[in-house]
């Protein structure tokens, strides 16, 4: 098993839970990444709340992870990606994105989001970078959704105009596959139109095509890397 990848097999009543408690907790997180970029409180009041947030992390540190989150999975093979920065649960530097699949699984996803002040290249618009992100994202996911899941290997941006930062959505879907490879696309649009586009290529890893051999030959369920 690679390295970052976890089977801890947790009931689907313990796995809400900790839905319902990290959720919450990191979007608060997130709300204050925005309110620490916009504030205009005076100095004294931003020392005192520098204080208490070195006072939070502190005892969030207090038992902590060795490392990144990684992916964890349970007995459905189904990952949790809650570190991921682009849709991670517990991760406040993602939006984060909650994508839909077309329950047909040929692979289209779609999501809609809201792009705020953290996520600012030029100003009043999205960061290039993060365009790039969040469709590389779009794009593995369309591959995975159609039973083609892989690995980024190139990823092609074709920006038309820039982004504005606030409510926007994203689609992506595969274009072609050859044996372990899928070619997907996808873009980002606001209310006027897309904006960026993109085209990735996605190859399985071989010890993910080799697991998936095993598991296909006695006749197992998917693994976690779909």
């Amino acid at each position: 098993m690679p390295h970052g990848y976890v089977q801890d097999d947790i009931s689907p009543e313990e796995l809400e839970r900790q839905r319902a408690l990290y959720g919450p907790f990191t979007q608060a997180v997130r709300e204050l990444v925005d309110a620490t970029i916009r504030t205009t409180v005076d100095d004294d009041e931003v020392r005192r709340a520098q204080a208490e947030i070195e006072a939070i992390t502190a005892r969030l540190r207090s038992s902590q992870l060795e490392g990144s989150y990684g992916v964890r999975f349970g007995p459905t093979g189904r990952g949790r990606p809650w570190g991921n920065t682009v849709v991670g649960l517990r991760n406040a530097c993602a939006p984060p994105l909650v994508i839909d699949h077309d329950p047909s699984a040929n692979g289209d996803v779609w999501s809609e989001f809201h792009l705020g002040a953290a996520y600012e290249g030029p100003p009043t618009f999205v960061h290039g970078g993060v365009s790039a992100l969040i469709l590389d994202q779009m794009l593995g996911e369309a591959a995975g959704a159609g039973g083609r899941p892989g690995m980024t290997a190139t990823i092609t941006m074709t920006y038309r105009r820039p982004t504005p930062l606030g409510d926007l959505r994203a689609k992506a879907w595969i274009d072609r596959v050859e044996d372990h490879k899928t070619w997907a696309r996808g873009h980002i649009e606001d209310a006027e139109g897309v904006t960026v586009e993109a085209e990735g290529l996605f190859v399985l890893p071989r010890w993910a095509r080799e697991l998936k051999a095993k598991q296909d030959a006695a006749d197992e369920p998917p693994s976690y890397f779909e």
